[in-house]
């Protein structure tokens, strides 16, 4: 692709979010999502082939399927009170469209199904971006019309996502889908507290960005789409493991790291609601979570897939120029919760 090309499609994708977080009028929150959703659709194409054909395809019906429905709720809001935003009056229904619409474009249970499928189909840096910068946006706005949502609706998809994407990953061999499953469980986690503490939500989200792109730049640099090619990374880049191993548990929210902390205050701040039975439950799954994780470590480091190529068993020097990237994110992944009394109290 054409440089400067490259270079406006990047640039589109940065500044969509961003007027989405920086606009308090719907309308032009929708034009932020569209332009981030427009400008991804050529870099999942950018591979000609079948696979990444259809996964842009999948993305682009499912995304412009929830903006025609955030649209429909926008003007109808607009007809109803004349202003561009969501007032106390407003319409639950339309409240309802909103929510339902931008869960589409999360990924969220039950309408989670086109996003392992998308992530699996495209080049692994854009499935990074997929995941990670490409919720900012919707997210934005939930967090600025929280005060609005139904608290029944938004935990019957919190916690549909907590069980969907706990149960989703145990089978998979893909890393790119069990990345995807991390996120919709994750997402999950950010749903259940958001009624009730958005801040919250906000903590989780910058955690689970600081988690993902290490890892994903772990399996960049060992081209590693699957769980037996993994087998070999220990040969390859023995530190760049450990590292991996770390972040892989801090995802999982393994006590004393970083990815805990989120984990915790959700639960404490669930508790202080009277929520008993939605925590316990979260909880439960976050262990299904930790279990595959613990899967992935234990296949880069403990087994060895049979190979008819030997020279795959000789080490390796690393690629080094993600090197200053990947110990400062998995120092941040390890020491942040003991730095995180004063949030706690």
């Amino acid at each position: 692709m054409n440089p400067i090309t490259l270079i406006i499609i990047y640039f589109t994708i940065l500044v969509g979010p961003v007027i989405t977080m920086s606009s308090s009028n719907l309308l032009l929150m929708w034009v932020g999502l569209e332009m981030s959703l427009l400008a991804i659709i050529p870099l999942l194409t950018n591979k000609k082939t079948p696979r990444s054909t259809e996964a842009a395809t999948k993305y682009f019906l499912t995304q412009a399927t929830a903006s025609m429905i955030i649209l429909l709720a926008i003007v109808l809001n607009y007809k109803q009170s004349g202003m561009w935003m969501f007032q106390q009056q407003t319409n639950n229904i339309l409240l309802n469209m909103m929510l339902i619409s931008l869960s589409m474009k999360l990924g969220l249970a039950p309408f989670h199904y086109w996003l392992p499928e998308v992530t699996q189909g495209i080049p692994m840096h854009i499935g990074l971006i997929l995941l990670t910068w490409q919720k900012i946006a919707p997210l934005s706005i939930l967090y600025q019309i929280h005060q609005f949502l139904n608290p029944t609706i938004t935990t019957i998809l919190a916690i549909s996502s907590v069980l969907i994407g706990a149960w989703g990953g145990l089978n998979q061999t893909q890393t790119r889908k069990i990345m995807a499953y991390s996120s919709i469980a994750h997402m999950g986690w950010m749903m259940a507290i958001l009624p009730y503490n958005p801040n919250l939500t906000l903590l989780n989200l910058t955690i689970y960005i600081l988690l993902t792109i290490p890892m994903f730049i772990m399996l960049m640099m060992n081209s590693a789409t699957a769980i037996n090619s993994l087998s070999l990374a220990w040969s390859k880049t023995p530190m760049i493991l450990a590292m991996a191993s770390i972040i892989l548990l801090s995802l999982g929210g393994l006590p004393p790291l970083t990815g805990f902390l989120p984990k915790w205050a959700i639960i404490s701040e669930l508790l202080k609601n009277n929520y008993l039975i939605l925590p316990t439950l979260m909880a439960i799954m976050a262990l299904l979570n930790l279990f595959f994780y613990t899967r992935l470590i234990y296949s880069m480091s403990l087994t060895m897939f049979p190979t008819n190529n030997n020279s795959k068993m000789i080490s390796h020097h690393p690629n080094l120029k993600h090197n200053f990237i990947l110990p400062t994110l998995t120092v941040l992944s390890t020491l942040t919760l003991p730095l995180s009394s004063q949030l706690m109290t």
